[in-house]
């Protein structure tokens, strides 16, 4: 239970810190963005403690009551977002972009891990509360594209959202973005075969929703509500993207002697161990467990530097610095090319008799 606390403490204080910010200003405004970008790097550089692994087969109820608290507090730092924005707060020009970048930042750490856990969940109507969160974001899509066809391809061309080796971030987000659309509206039409009424396609959702949110934000805000409901929803789109590049750059699956791909392993995602951004992205960084056993609650999710990449800094810093192709690709390229020989020759061993 106390991983459980600090998940709680780590998520929940930005959301108190961005509503002070949206309804007072001044040093809140610097605390929220603080919060999630100086105190977090430090925590993680200043404090060398790596969450131990919990009980993989444990159960953790209060785990989906966090999720929904911060799924419906996502809509309520959105709707303040945008009256500290774009609406009659008082606050000053420098107090709205504090408050504006706090909150986009927020979606990105946050709101969007809590969406990805929400969609994995067996409650529908978690799962639709996932949906929707993505679908503010105005990329609804997302959460049909991650489940039926990142974790089905993920390491290989078929997965638009798997960045290649050598692939610069700024090539994949144009190519991942038309990709995973596209790549989601096949799955689901596969699915569904058109056997079921168009309104419960969830792209439906998806593209209604959008919709409605920029007409209601223009009607009831005018044209700079409008703005801010694309500048967030941009900014979050732009770290969904980088925490895909980040976690999956240069990882492919071997080719198997019989021409198949070698199942989904953990040596296919790149991991961090810190402790405190951790915390704050619900566990995101233990990613090759989550692609290994994908319905695993985000507080067991497992971590193991032996067999499973690890990145050389905390994910967000990570993040930053994939936005310097030259830089990240001399971080990472010899860290990838280690990896992919590594799954190469495991996948060229023979297979053993049972």
């Amino acid at each position: 239970m106390q991983g459980l606390r600090l998940f709680t403490i780590a998520t929940c204080l930005p959301v108190a810190f961005i509503l002070l910010a949206a309804a007072l200003g001044g040093a809140w405004a610097w605390i929220a963005l603080g919060y999630l970008t100086v105190l977090t790097f430090l925590l993680d550089r200043l404090i060398a403690a790596e969450a131990a692994n919990t009980d993989p087969d444990a159960e953790f109820p209060a785990a989906d009551k966090l999720l929904t608290v911060l799924g419906v507090s996502h809509f309520a730092l959105y709707g303040a977002a945008l009256w500290a924005i774009a609406g009659p707060s008082g606050l000053g020009g420098l107090e709205r972009f504090l408050t504006g970048f706090a909150t986009g930042l927020f979606f990105g750490h946050v709101s969007h891990p809590v969406a990805h856990e929400l969609i994995h969940r067996p409650s529908r109507a978690r799962r639709f509360l996932g949906r929707l969160i993505y679908t503010s974001l105005l990329v609804g899509h997302h959460a049909s594209a991650h489940l039926r066809v990142h974790h089905v391809h993920v390491g290989s061309d078929a997965d638009p959202n798997s960045a290649r080796p050598g692939e610069g971030f700024y090539r994949y987000a144009v190519r991942a973005s038309a990709g995973s659309f596209r790549a989601g509206l096949a799955a689901e039409n596969r699915l569904r075969a058109g056997r079921k009424p168009f309104w419960t396609h969830p792209y439906s959702l998806y593209l209604g929703g959008a919709a409605a949110l920029s007409i209601g934000a223009l009607v009831f805000g005018g044209p700079d509500a409008l703005l801010a409901v694309l500048a967030l929803s941009l900014y979050a789109q732009m770290q969904i993207l980088l925490s895909d590049y980040v976690q999956h750059y240069g990882l492919r699956r071997a080719a198997l002697p019989d021409g198949r791909l070698e199942p989904v392993g953990p040596q296919h995602s790149w991991n961090t161990p810190h402790w405190f951004s951790s915390a704050l992205m619900l566990n995101a960084p233990r990613h090759s467990d989550h692609h290994v056993t994908p319905a695993r609650g985000y507080p067991a999710l497992q971590l193991n530097p032996e067999t499973m990449p690890m990145l050389p800094m905390p994910l967000p810093f990570m993040a930053t610095v994939a936005l310097f192709p030259t830089l990240w690709r001399r971080m990472m390229d010899r860290r990838c090319a280690k990896w992919r020989d590594r799954a190469e020759r495991h996948a060229s061993r023979p297979m053993a008799c049972e």
